[in-house]
């Protein structure tokens, strides 16, 4: 039987729709074939237009004039909510920014269904932000009203790690003890479960659920340190000004870290720039970062980062070109030097799995399999770590774009049935 119910995994980087269909695979396409959509908005100024997805992305690197906007649910739960950008000459509540997103994901999910979704099951992370009970609850409060404006009716939510393991548990033939290993663009997440056929039959899973524990730590904090780390030494950072003091760091962090990249091209920002520029031992590099500011070229050079760090995941070193900075420019980086600059992220994920272990009472021989989502959870170092805490552990990997979002399909269709 078909349903209006599906599964939304809004995610830091990408999302998908899940629409279950028994015997057919549940995740939708949403562009270009493809069953995921970035997660971008890209304002069009020449053409007065707007954009999400690959298409935004695609506009933005064609060189068109305008604000490209990534990593858009990093905004959930912080004061970033509530303020505003200019946009086409006018100011634009984030919240709205996120509003055009999930409209567009909405009416995407439906042109394929040809049903109207009215119900949904949204995936959260353990955490939208750690240890503020407050701004949590208000990122999910946010999130469900923007998806009501959207058009969905009946809105839940599950854990993403939790909707992994019901796209994990779909294809076992015994039972399992599960961890299973989240590492999405903004956060990291863990669960504890216990999988059967069997258990898949149930609509409560609550005593299934042994642990769940969750850190505001992912891809896209990969990105920031790689970046900190690799690029932006070759633009200024930590690079001296003649009092011997380092030059100012706000806008190297910035433009490293996905949501603030457009800060960097403020007045207010340029101004300061300028101020120290003639007091910079190192002006090529202040060169170097006012081209990057004149070309409003951040999100290419993060993408271009983010490109060396999935890179570095199955080679030992990777290759930046910055052409688009300084002719000639490269910077090479190992795999050890990305080890370096993601050591105390790894430290924090490390931490937190150790912490539901301990939350469940349960011993690391007795886990049988860790199930890997997530698109960041390929890193080699997060791999090891893992493995050396679980090492009697078999290692699954799922679909690490599409199983969370298969399995907020699942759960949709149990609820809403």
């Amino acid at each position: 039987m078909m349903t209006n119910a599906c599964g939304v995994d809004f995610g830091t980087s990408n999302s998908t729709v899940g629409w279950h269909r028994p015997g057919q695979a549940a995740l939708l396409p949403l562009e270009d074939g493809k069953t995921t959509l970035p997660s971008v908005v890209f304002f069009n100024t020449e053409e007065d237009s707007v954009a999400v997805g690959r298409a935004g992305i695609a506009e933005y690197l064609e060189g068109y004039e305008g604000r490209l906007m990534r990593s858009l649910k990093s905004l959930l739960g912080t004061s970033l909510m509530e303020g505003q950008t200019e946009v086409h000459g006018r100011n634009l509540r984030f919240s709205d920014l996120l509003q055009m997103y999930i409209d567009a994901l909405k009416q995407r999910a439906e042109s394929q269904t040809g049903y109207v979704l009215q119900q949904a099951v949204f995936g959260r992370p353990v955490f939208f932000v750690d240890d503020d009970a407050r701004a949590d609850k208000l990122a999910e409060d946010t999130l469900a009203h923007i998806a009501r404006q959207a058009g969905f009716r009946d809105i839940e939510f599950q854990y993403e790690p939790i909707a992994a393991a019901f796209d994990y548990e779909s294809r076992i033939t015994r039972e399992e003890l599960v961890l299973v290993v989240d590492i999405g663009g903004g956060t990291s997440d863990f669960t504890l479960i216990r999988l059967s056929p069997k258990a898949a039959l149930k609509l409560d899973r609550q005593d299934d659920i042994l642990a769940n524990c969750g850190v505001h730590i992912g891809g896209t904090d990969f990105d920031r340190q790689l970046s900190l780390a690799s690029a932006m030494p070759l633009l200024g950072l930590r690079s001296k000004l003649k009092s011997q003091a380092e030059m100012p760091s706000s806008a190297y962090f910035n433009l490293s870290t996905w949501h603030t990249i457009n800060f960097a091209y403020t007045r207010k920002a340029l101004s300061s720039l300028q101020s120290v520029y003639s007091e910079a031992l190192e002006q090529d590099k202040l060169d170097r970062l006012f081209a990057l500011i004149s070309k409003r070229a951040g999100h290419w050079l993060a993408m271009q980062v983010e490109d060396a760090k999935i890179a570095l995941s199955t080679r030992d070193h990777a290759i930046l070109q910055l052409d688009e900075i300084e002719a000639g420019l490269t910077q090479t980086i190992t795999r050890n030097e990305f080890d370096q600059a993601i050591a105390r992220q790894i430290d924090s994920i490390e931490s937190t799995v150790k912490q539901v272990l301990a939350q469940a009472g349960v011993l690391s021989a007795a886990v049988d399999t860790v199930f890997f989502t997530g698109g960041a959870s390929g890193v080699p170092l997060l791999r090891q770590r893992i493995a050396a805490l679980l090492p009697l552990a078999q290692v699954v990997e799922g679909d690490l774009h599409g199983s969370i979002g298969s399995g907020l399909a699942l759960d949709a269709a149990r609820r809403f049935a």
